[in-house]
């Protein structure tokens, strides 16, 4: 029998079961559509992230009928998951969140976790990191009891991108965030 590689120390994500059913029992109820709900959107301080995060709530209201933001706040330290006060706030004051962004190993990975919290408090999230950091995101759901929990990635960095490319970004990731949000295919 092998043993499986501890995820603090192999933090490549071998050993660590990436199907989808793995993490299932972590999600929030969805409802099939966005129309009405509102929205919660978290960033962590990183370069661009609340850029991003504003046109993806924008696009959420504008092309799939969310009713807007009711809760918006900025991470005090991007690599220390959320704390239960705001994971609360956010569980009473809004029906999704879309939160991140995870550009670099530890925001990643604190963002998968701020995501599990919320799963956990009810509330569907979406979570996008750069694909440069799958792993380490991997291995934070999996450390938080919820391997093979759904997350988004986009092309790494994007820190440097300009506003225009960012929007652009939000605009390719709009419908994947509805569809996590939701548990709609795509």
């Amino acid at each position: 029998m092998s043993e499986r590689p501890n995820p603090i120390l192999d933090p490549t994500g071998r050993g660590v079961d990436p199907s989808p059913e793995a993490g299932a029992g972590v999600l929030a109820p969805r409802r099939p559509e966005l129309t009405g709900l509102r929205i919660g959107v978290l960033e962590n301080t990183k370069k661009n992230a609340d850029l991003l995060l504003t046109e993806l709530a924008r696009l959420l209201v504008d092309e799939h009928g969310a009713a807007g933001v009711t809760v918006a706040r900025t991470k005090r330290q991007f690599a220390v998951p959320a704390p239960d006060e705001l994971i609360e706030e956010y569980a009473r004051g809004c029906d999704v969140v879309v939160t991140g962004v995870g550009d670099c190993g530890s925001c990643s990975a604190s963002a998968v976790a701020d995501g599990v919290l919320f799963e956990r408090a009810g509330v569907p999230a979406a979570v996008i990191c750069s694909d440069a950091f799958a792993a380490t995101a991997d291995t934070m759901a999996a450390l938080r009891g919820a391997t093979g929990y759904r997350y988004l990635t986009t092309p790494h960095p994007v820190a440097i991108l300009e506003p225009d490319q960012v929007r652009d970004r939000a605009a390719r990731l709009a419908g994947d965030v509805a569809a996590l949000l939701t548990g709609a295919q795509r």
